[in-house]
């Protein structure tokens, strides 16, 4: 392969042919092309784009470049869900428990935190004894008689675009949407789901800032998923403020068992639902999101997947009794508030800030190698809309370190406070079908 005019191609702007994207994608993770020419390759990307066809080709060339989860011992329909990140985000851990209620298999390969974003893989190792690495027998097992499992993503699964997701993030070109849709997709092709439902963030604490640029991800990978023959549905929801009043490992699972009995924030409900009935549909157990929304509804309010819940945590190793009692779960030393300096309504709450801060406090990584306290975190005790006085706590930062004070910087400047109470906060945004 030519790589210098391949790079000289997609510069003119002309679109590259399938044959030529898959041997970029194979000669690049065998490393037979230097890394030079790869960042030159992307950077023409990023400047001129890719068509629907090109994305498509760059997203299977990832997806076959390791190994593909073969989940057709599974039986039923198999719908994965993806989020592409937030602060407080435990939708997981509501969406798959009433989705495998409804008779729906989920077998879900989540990663680890890295930044102000938590990881689904931390957060399940709060719950002591949890297993996130299970023989692979023992994971299809699982999910036929558990209905769900969620376990760490293999080391081998699309390597391509961990080389090249490496590569983007030294080199200034992660914010292009064909190489995002792409990244995301090749993964959740070589999972091996028959259909798939993306939560797609948009706000101060997600990686799309405007609702515009959300949407067009959202489309790009709903129409990937459409030419490689996967139902897709890309819900988009709100990430201008944390999900729910939880942020941190173990406390992210407390609020997620709280919400499983009916108990948690109108913002976690709100999208677990949304997600879970399309997931739900997709899988042929209803005939439409309205019945679909309506059954899950009571489902939860009945505490039905929280039974789900608790088998899915002993069945992988976990102590069961933390969803009964969740103070069992991990936690902090320290309990220190943040307080408010005027009188008045919370207009918003700066959601990167706030993840920030919870990294600060241990909850998360700066670097890959970074070890996580599972009991630190970040509770919020006034949201967007909320009276607050002067001098009361907007949140408490729990921390087991001596490392508040940045923590507590970050969050003295995440909390604007206004005079008038702001509307009402939409949690669905748009829907991409």
């Amino acid at each position: 392969m030519n790589m210098v005019e391949l790079i000289r191609k997609k510069r003119r702007g002309e679109p590259l042919t399938k044959e030529e994207i898959g041997g970029f994608i194979a000669g690049y993770t065998r490393g037979d092309i230097p890394d030079y020419q790869a960042s030159a390759l992307l950077m023409a990307i990023c400047f001129r784009g890719m068509d629907a066809r090109e994305t498509a080709d760059l997203t299977l060339a990832m997806a076959d470049s390791g190994d593909r989860i073969d989940l057709s011992a599974v039986r039923g329909v198999k719908v994965d869900k993806h989020s592409t990140g937030g602060v407080g985000d435990k939708i997981s851990f509501v969406v798959a428990p009433l989705v495998a209620a409804a008779g729906i298999p989920v077998a879900k390969m989540s990663g680890r935190g890295l930044g102000h974003t938590g990881g689904t893989i931390d957060k399940l190792e709060s719950i002591p004894g949890f297993r996130t690495e299970l023989p692979n027998e023992q994971f299809l097992d699982n999910v036929n008689r558990y209905g769900m499992a969620i376990v760490g993503q293999t080391g081998n699964l699309a390597p391509a675009d961990k080389k090249l997701y490496a590569l983007r993030d030294v080199t200034g070109t992660v914010d292009s949407i064909p190489l995002i849709a792409s990244s995301v997709m090749s993964k959740k092709i070589a999972s091996g789901a028959d259909c798939i439902v993306l939560d797609v963030k948009t706000g101060s604490g997600a990686f799309m800032k405007t609702a515009a640029e959300a949407r067009l991800l959202a489309e790009a990978m709903v129409a990937i998923g459409k030419s490689l023959g996967r139902r897709t549905v890309a819900v988009i929801s709100d990430m201008n403020e944390p999900l729910g009043r939880e942020i941190g490992n173990a406390n992210e699972i407390r609020e997620a068992i709280a919400t499983l009995r009916g108990e948690g924030p109108a913002d976690i409900a709100a999208i677990s639902l949304a997600l879970a009935s399309h997931m739900a549909v997709l899988g042929g157990a209803f005939p439409d999101y309205g019945a679909a929304h309506e059954r899950l509804a009571a489902m939860l309010a009945s505490g039905e997947a929280l039974a789900v819940f608790r088998r899915f945590v002993l069945a992988q190793g976990g102590d069961a009794a933390c969803v009964d009692r969740p103070e069992l779960l991990p936690q902090a030393k320290r309990h220190i508030d943040v307080r408010a300096a005027a009188a008045g309504y919370v207009a918003g709450i700066d959601a990167e800030a706030v993840g920030l801060a919870a990294m600060a406090l241990g909850a998360g990584r700066r670097r890959k190698d970074d070890s996580v306290d599972h009991a630190a975190g970040v509770t919020l005790l006034r949201k967007t809309g909320e009276r607050v006085e002067a001098g009361e706590p907007l949140c408490v930062m729990h921390t087991n370190g001596d490392n508040a004070d940045e923590a507590a910087r970050l969050l003295e400047r995440a909390y604007t406070i206004g005079a008038d109470r702001p509307a009402p906060r939409e949690y669905i945004l748009d829907t991409v079908r």
